[in-house]
């Protein structure tokens, strides 16, 4: 599955032009290196969301064939590493 709908379907990015514009400004590692939105997603993956005010990094645990309901989503990862960004305003 690409990067870009498995964002939208376990809901870390609402929208699929977000995720998109996410990977196209390379705010978005697979495994370290920076992400495509055509790039798929495959379990045990490690993917690092670099957001304006926080870091996160997940675990794919499964990538589903098709849509899942909103009380499934969050199954589909595990959050590793959840931590804020700080700028320095000058």
């Amino acid at each position: 599955m690409r990067i870009d709908k498995y964002f939208k379907i376990s809901r870390i990015i609402k929208r699929r032009a977000e995720a998109k514009k996410a990977c196209d400004t390379h705010s978005v590692l697979i495994n370290g290196r920076i992400a495509k939105p055509g790039d798929n997603v495959k379990t045990q993956d490690i993917i690092s969301i670099y957001f304006r005010d926080k870091i996160l990094e997940i675990v794919v645990l499964e990538v589903p064939v098709g849509n899942v309901p909103v009380s499934r989503s969050s199954q589909l990862y595990r959050i590793t590493k959840e931590e804020k960004r700080y700028f320095d305003e000058e």
